[in-house]
Parts: structure tokens; sequence; C-alpha cells
């Protein structure tokens, strides 16, 4: 598999002090909800596990190829952190892990220029100090939103937290969409609840997150997904990371194909965002390959591709390092906060 950073479609980051700004695509206007269409949607579970199942076995990079596939992996993870103990200093930490992610020695024994995340993620509170701490760059900051993780609190709050979140600089919001409404098969109220959400959001890109885990079948997921595009999510994404079960093959499968439909069908381009439990680089690789046979080459940049991650870095760095130097490095050595 050639590698995603030298193939004649995409751009080699070497070329730029910087891969960003992010956005190059018309944002997805959304459109009337089609519930003929919604309905039609369905989703065939042993085969798409079948298919999920032989990716990893299947697709395998060696050597220089898999060093650039996971330099384009880090351009595409969203810093994440999301706990209750925050504090301004873990969040300038990953900041800066954030605007320099690879140590400059090591980009230039791989022939790369600077390279940085796509994106820091934090709670609203965290902004001003993500703020402070990403000025001169443009590293977006995403705020998750909309009473996160559970997304129950009511809905005029859930509103006024998304506008509160893009007056204080956030220029990504990750909202959650209520549950319930795809489990009764209620897709009307998903669709009002996404447009709100969207509208909300002004001119910051929305991200839909699913909560894929807690949706109870494949054909929700997949119906959900559409439901969202349809009401003019930006990204769809899989997980909180707080549920039981986050992102899988499978799951990513079912809504990397709902992307492509729509794109098929309205020419408009959606991000995908898999979140939660990714943290090996092998991994990385595995849910590059299948953006890239789905989707094509143009959704392996940061404005339509995404990881929701923190500890996926720290295993990227240490598999550059074997590759440059053929040792592994103690992890400690590639901390995130």
């Amino acid at each position: 598999m050639a590698s995603p950073l030298t193939h004649p479609n995409t751009t080699a980051t070497t070329t730029h002090h910087n891969h960003l700004p992010q956005v190059t695509e018309p944002r997805n206007p959304g459109m009337p909800l089609d519930l003929n269409w919604v309905l039609s949607v369905q989703a065939n579970t042993s085969a798409i596990e079948r298919r999920a199942a032989s990716l990893p076995a299947r697709r395998s990079v060696k050597k220089a190829h898999q060093a650039a596939w996971l330099l384009r992996a880090v351009t595409c993870i969203d810093l994440t952190t999301l706990s209750g103990d925050d504090t301004d200093r873990r969040v300038a930490r990953l900041c800066a892990k954030a605007r320099q992610p690879v140590s400059a020695d090591l980009l230039g024994k791989l022939g790369m220029g600077p390279i940085t995340t796509g994106a820091v993620c934090v709670y609203h509170e965290m902004i001003p100090a993500a703020r402070a701490a990403l000025k001169g760059t443009n590293i977006p900051i995403a705020a998750v939103s909309t009473g996160f993780p559970a997304g129950l609190s009511p809905l005029e709050l859930r509103i006024k937290e998304i506008e509160m979140s893009v007056a204080a600089g956030a220029s990504e919001i990750d909202i959650v969409i209520s549950r319930r409404h795809v489990l009764s098969g209620n897709w009307q109220a998903l669709y009002d609840e996404m447009q709100a959400f969207r509208a909300a959001c002004g001119e910051a890109h929305v991200k839909a997150i699913l909560a894929t885990g807690e949706l109870g079948s494949l054909r929700n997921v997949a119906r959900a997904s559409v439901v969202c595009m349809m009401a003019g999510a930006d990204f769809i994404k899989t997980s909180t990371g707080k549920e039981s079960v986050n992102a899988t093959l499978p799951v990513s499968l079912v809504m990397i194909r709902a992307i492509r439909d729509y794109y098929d069908r309205t020419g408009m381009r959606v991000g995908y965002k898999p979140a939660g439990g990714i943290s090996k680089a092998k991994d990385a690789i595995t849910y590059l390959a299948l953006m890239k046979e789905e989707l094509g080459d143009r959704w392996l940049k940061p404005d339509l591709f995404r990881f929701g991650a923190s500890s996926l870095l720290n295993d990227i760095e240490r598999q550059l390092e074997h590759h440059v130097t053929g040792h592994y490095s103690a992890g400690y050595r590639h901390a995130t906060s």
C-alpha cells in the first residue's frame, strides 16, 4: 500500500510549515428529512463483520511506507483530554504536544518538516487554556458539548452550551445525540435536534457523536448516520469514549458507507471520526486503509478524517522511533500530558 504522503492525489506535509488550515471543502448544508431513504437503509451484519475482520490481515505496510502512514495518522488526531481532573496546566501540556507531536530530531531523520495534530479536544471550561496555549497556530479547538457524554440535559441548556463554547473560541463542536430518538425510531426528533445543534454552531463545524455502542444494532447506526448528515452534520463520530463499546471496525464500515452513499446522492463530503479505544499504531493504519478503500484518498486529510484519541500518539511515536533507530523507547518518553 503506497504512502499517503506521497500519493499523487494527496499533499505532502514536507512542503509546508503547517498542514493547516483544515477546511477545504464546502460545508454540508443538509437537506430535508427523507424518511423513505432512512427507512430503506439496512445493514447486513454478518457480511459487515466478515469484511471488517479481513482488513487487518490483508493490509500490511512496512518500513518507509509505514512511517509515512503513521505521520499522516498524527495529522488526523484530535488530541484529547476529557477528565474530571483536567487543569489549565494539563491542557497547556497537551497543546504543546499538539504543536509538536513528534520530536524535531525524529522528523528530521524521517525527512519531514514540522507537523501538528488535527485539533485539540477539551471540555468547555478548558477552552481559554487551550486558546492561550495554541496562540499563533492554526490548530483548531474542539469542544465537547450538549451534556457530554450522556446528552440528557434539557435541550435549551445543550444549545446554550454550544453557543457559549463557540463564543469562547471553539471552532469545532462535538455534540452527542439523544440515543432514545434512535432506539425508538423517532427520526424526525433526531433530525430536528441535529438541525438545532447545527444552527447553534454557526461557523463552527459540528461533529455528531452517535454513541454507537448504545444504539442497539448496526442498522440503527446506519440510519442515525444518514439522519445526522441530512440535518447538516459536518462529521459523524462513533463514540464519546465513555461507553463500554467505542469505535470498532464493523461500526466504522457502516458509518463510512453511509458517508459514501450521502456523497453519491448529494455531492457533499462529510467527515468521519472514530473515537475511543484506538491506542495502537497498527490500528491507526487499519482505519486509514479502510478510509482509503471505501472513500478514497480525499478522505485521508484532517478536514475529513480524525481520530479521537489521547494515547494513540504515544504508540505512533514509539513505532517511528523504532523505524529510525531499530529500538523501542520507553512509553513514558512520549507522554502527552
